[in-house]
Order: structure tokens, then C-alpha cells, then sequence
């Protein structure tokens, strides 16, 4: 497929070999132009520090990453779940492609070290941002579709979000769920026990309040979460306490 990415030196833009290796590796895909994945972590940060090389950055990369996913996706959905109505399918793909999965998805992967930032962008913390993670992750999938052609892109998004497909008849339900409910029907299932919520504390101005929620089993603490709003924050909490629950669970 015909591109014109530049053959980067990787010493002109401090890339770690060994990184772009595992990338590969967790991808489950070997580049056949290098050059294709090195341009999907450019953030623009990055390329407006080092100006007159003329470094071009991930955004154009994202653009069509952000189609190319949503096809994919939606032909795995329309093949694997052919029980579902337009309206149905619709919901799914909205669940499974947005910022929240592909900035975990990104984490996953350890996106984040590899990631080029500009030095205010690596102060302010770029490399855990959902945002930065997201949007690298959508132009590290135009990368594979660029290199390899749609039916790798098509196997590659099926690895990566194969478990919101695989194991479960009806993902939709599964997914449209929140937390605080999941976590409910799993603790009266393992414990016998309801989840209760506490508030600990409460910051700033009325306008622009944050809350701070911690969720107890019994009297264990198993999880705690900040939001701009209370039930913000019992839902990351709610999350928090399922992935520890579930971990703990792995480990008997």
C-alpha cells in the first residue's frame, strides 16, 4: 500500500528499539515498514519541540485509524452476532469503540512508554492521559491497516478486543451493565454480602466539586474512586473493588 512516511532515523527521534519490539510483540503484528509504527507515536507535542526537522505527527494517522477500527469492529459484530438488530449493533460498537476501552486497551499494551512526548506534555503527564492514549492507539491501528492491509487490521482488532467478544452470548448485556450493578451481582453471588458506599471526604468549590467514595464488602475496603461527582466516584470505586475481587479470586 503506497504511503509517504519518511524513513525516520530512529536516533533523530530517541526511539527504543526494544520497545517498538514488545509493541510488536503485544500487537501480535511485525511491521513490514517500520516507519509506519515510529509515525503513530509521534504525539504534536513532540513535533512542534523539534520544528525544522519537520517531524510530522500521529493526528493524520488517528483520523483514519478512528474509520478503520470502527469498520473493523462493526464487521466482526455484524458476522459474530447476527441476532442483533441495526439499533443493537449500534449500541455495542459505541460501548467498545471510545475513549474509556481504547485508553485501557492502550494501557494494556504499555502505550505509554513508548509514546514520543514533548517535554510539557511528559510533565503534565501525558503518558497515562485517556485522551493522548486513545488517540495513539487508534493511529497505531492505522499504522497496521496502512502496512498490512484490512484483513490484518481485521485479525489484530479481533486479539486485541476479543475477550468484549468471546465467552458470552449476549456481550451487549454484558457491557451496558456499570459497574456498581456488576459488582453487586458478584459480591450477593461469591459473599452473600451488598457492596455499601461511604463518602470520605469532599474538596473544593460547590461549582467544582470532587468526591472521594471507598467501597466496602462486610467491613473490607476493596476499592476507592475520585469523581467530579458522587456517583462518578462509586463507580470507579465499584470498578476498582471488581478488578481486585476478581484478581483475588485468580489467585485461590
Amino acid at each position: 500500500m503506497k504511503n509517504n512516511f519518511p524513513n525516520y532515523a530512529k536516533e533523530q527521534l530517541t526511539i527504543d528499539e526494544e520497545l517498538l519490539r514488545q509493541l510488536e510483540k503485544k500487537l501480535g503484528y511485525r511491521f513490514n515498514n517500520e516507519n509506519l509504527l515510529i509515525q503513530a507515536l509521534v504525539h504534536r507535542s513532540y513535533s512542534n519541540e523539534k520544528g525544522s526537522q519537520k517531524i510530522e505527527d500521529n493526528e493524520r494517522l488517528e483520523f483514519l485509524g478512528d474509520a478503520a477500527l470502527e469498520l473493523a469492529i462493526s464487521d466482526i459484530m455484524f458476522n459474530e452476532y447476527p441476532q442483533y438488530s441495526e439499533g443493537e449493533l449500534s449500541k455495542l460498537r459505541s460501548l467498545i469503540v471510545n475513549e474509556q476501552q481504547l485508553s485501557k486497551l492502550a494501557e494494556s499494551l504499555e502505550l505509554g512508554s513508548a509514546i514520543l512526548l514533548g517535554k510539557g506534555e511528559e510533565l503534565t503527564g501525558g503518558r497515562t492521559k485517556p485522551s493522548v492514549l486513545a488517540d495513539c492507539m487508534e493511529a497505531v491501528l492505522a499504522a497496521v491497516y496502512l502496512d498490512g492491509g484490512y484483513e490484518k487490521l481485521r485479525e489484530v482488532v479481533k486479539n486485541l478486543f476479543g475477550q468484549l467478544f468471546m465467552g458470552s452470548k449476549s456481550p451487549l448485556e454484558v457491557l451496558n451493565r456499570d459497574f456498581k450493578t456488576r459488582l453487586q451481582e458478584y459480591t450477593q453471588n461469591e459473599y452473600k454480602e451488598t457492596p455499601t458506599y461511604e463518602l470520605e471526604k469532599e474538596t473544593g468549590p460547590d461549582h467544582d466539586k470532587t468526591f472521594y467514595v471507598s467501597v466496602l464488602v462486610g467491613d473490607k475496603k476493596v476499592g476507592y474512586g475520585v469523581g467530579k461527582s458522587k456517583k462518578a466516584a462509586e463507580q470507579k470505586a465499584a470498578e476498582e473493588a471488581l478488578r481486585v475481587l476478581l484478581k483475588e479470586k485468580k489467585k485461590k
